[in-house]
């Protein structure tokens, strides 16, 4: 089940916040949780045992960490909730991977496990990994409430597709949290601006990439336009589906931490990971980086740091090469820009090209459906695949997606978002805004709906993840 799908919008989130409303405050964790497992289930029941396992585990070892906190038993424990936690997405994203690697490598005839991706394993292991870790550490209690710790690691807001939640950022929101009007007004606004972002943008360019992809005329100007749809569409579709996490939680009286904040505005690739993404680049520093040594070891050393995690933080993405690749590609800028460029207020138009063509090329390694097909689009891109400059299908499609595309390339940036904020500051334009926003936000939602009956093109690129 997808928040921009038919069945969400007008029969699950209904239901939900009906239920959530009417029953006492002692079991709104626990009908929040029963919500979450009913949107688990939807699409797959059987991987209910598997989550069920995996924070089971967890309670488990997590409260046998903390009893024996400062002994070697204490660590033991810990590692054998993250093994375990680690096996399982190994087994279940990975598995078909490494035989298929193998099977390349050595020529031999192996056959594919049979294996199905359980949705948002990425996520939600990745949670329960840093719960016991912090718990190893010190800095959070174990959860002595089972249901309290299951809503954590299972509550649908953020299960498929992040952000990746602290247990630490909503220990004390499981606990007690408020409620209030104007919380979930907010918590509306973004999730409306969410679903907008996803279905009025992402989807369109999303639309424009499948044409392209369909194309047999393809040209040099195709590849160029393809590539920037991608990479509006993939910024659009993941940070779209983040705000709707973010407003539902606001909605049940949680406050989830920012995933994006305007990266492709950002002056060095350095900054687009602080801006992109933010919640997983920060779990890869805090859990994998700073324990391997960081920067505080030799050269050497705090290369070889930097390019294990970025070699994970690509198989993290997905199981194949090319998101190995991509890894590996922002591993060596981020090496480079490191080492090389000055941090200095110079060049800044530069600066802001630079990053800009450096992640559109990174985005066509990211949707590639193999190594050779990086190669040739590259190739393509740069007037070395033999195709022509430009041909007619290229010119249909540009005319027919230019205003999608100058509408993401705005929205991309701050601009809307501070021109919203200059009329709210004024006293009059502020009070119609005030009248008129809930009644755009209405028509907004009504609009979106009308495109999802009306259409069936409505995929959610990290769904896989």
């Amino acid at each position: 089940m997808l928040f921009s799908g038919i069945p969400f919008l007008c029969y699950f989130l209904p239901c939900t916040l009906l239920l959530y409303l009417i029953v006492p405050r002692r079991l709104k964790n626990a009908a929040l949780l029963a919500a979450s497992l009913v949107f688990y289930a939807w699409g797959e029941p059987v991987y209910i045992a598997l989550m069920a396992v995996s924070i089971t585990q967890g309670y488990v070892f997590g409260r046998l960490t903390e009893r024996y906190r400062g002994k070697r038993r204490a660590k033991l424990f810990a590692a054998a909730s993250v093994t375990l936690s680690l096996a399982a997405l190994g087994y279940f994203k990975y598995a078909n991977f490494f035989v298929s690697s193998f099977a390349s490598a050595t020529g031999l005839p192996v056959k594919l496990l049979n294996i199905a991706l359980p949705v948002g394993i990425s996520f939600y292991t990745f949670q329960l990994i840093s719960y016991i870790i912090d718990i190893s550490r010190g800095e959070v209690k174990a959860q002595r409430n089972f249901i309290d710790l299951a809503l954590y690691i299972a509550m649908f807001p953020q299960l498929i597709a992040g952000p990746i939640v602290r247990y630490s950022d909503i220990e004390p929101q499981l606990r007690g949290r408020t409620h209030s009007l104007e919380k979930t007004a907010l918590g509306a606004r973004r999730f409306v601006l969410g679903l907008a972002k996803k279905i009025l943008i992402a989807n369109q360019l999303g639309e424009l990439c499948s044409a392209f992809k369909a194309s047999k005329e393809l040209s040099v100007a195709f590849f160029w336009i393809y590539a920037a749809a991608n990479m509006l569409q993939i910024y659009f579709d993941f940070s779209g589906y983040s705000d709707m996490a973010i407003g539902l939680g606001r909605i049940f009286g949680f406050d989830f931490p920012e995933n994006f904040n305007y990266p492709y505005i950002s002056a060095s690739i350095t900054e687009f990971w602080r801006r992109w993404h933010m919640t997983l680049g920060s779990w890869f520093r805090d859990y994998v980086y700073i324990p391997l040594g960081g920067n505080r070891v030799s050269t050497p050393r705090w290369l070889l740091n930097l390019m294990i995690v970025w070699m994970l933080t690509g198989l993290w993405h997905g199981a194949a090469w090319n998101f190995v690749l991509w890894g590996l590609y922002f591993g060596v800028l981020l090496i480079l820009e490191k080492l090389l460029i000055k941090r200095d207020g110079r060049f800044a138009a530069l600066r802001h090209i630079y990053v800009l063509f450096l992640v559109l090329i990174s985005f066509v390694i990211f949707d590639a459906a193999s190594l050779p097909d990086i190669a040739f689009s590259l190739r393509s891109m740069f007037g070395l695949g033999g195709l022509p400059a430009v041909s007619s299908e290229t010119l249909y499609c540009l005319r027919s997606y230019a205003v999608i595309l100058a509408v993401a390339a705005i929205g991309a940036t701050p601009l809307a978002r501070n021109a919203f904020a200059a009329l709210r500051r004024r006293t009059v334009t502020g009070r119609i805004v005030d009248i008129l926003e809930p009644v755009a936000l209405a028509a907004l939602t009504l609009v979106c709906v009308a495109y999802l009956v009306d259409g069936s093109f409505n995929p959610f690129l990290y769904f896989r993840f």
